[in-house]
C-alpha cells in the first residue's frame, strides 16, 4: 500500500511504501537530510512527523504502517 510523504516546508510530495527507510524516500524525492553516525545516537536526521510529539532520527526510521498520508517537517540544525 502506498503512503503519500509529504516534506516540508519545501512542499516536495513523493509515494513511498510501508517499511520504506525514510532517507531512502528523502533521497528519492530530492530532499537532503543531514546525517551523521546513520544509527540515531547523534540525532543529525531528526524530523518531525505531523501529529507526533516528539522527532524521530530518519536514519533508523521507515514509513510507518496504517496511514495513507504523513507529513514530515524538515528543520536544519546549524551544528551539522
Amino acid at each position: 500500500m502506498a503512503v503519500k510523504i509529504r516534506f516540508v516546508p519545501d512542499d516536495v510530495s513523493v509515494d513511498a511504501e510501508v517499511g520504506e527507510p525514510l532517507l531512502q524516500v528523502a533521497e528519492r524525492a530530492g530532499i537532503t537530510i543531514p546525517t551523521g553516525c546513520l544509527m540515531g545516537s547523534c540525532h543529525a536526521c531528526e524530523v518531525e512527523i505531523e501529529g507526533q510529539e516528539d522527532p524521530i532520527c530518519s536514519c533508523i526510521n521507515a514509513v510507518p504502517p496504517g496511514q495513507t498520508e504523513l507529513t514530515i517537517n524538515l528543520y536544519v540544525d546549524p551544528t551539522w
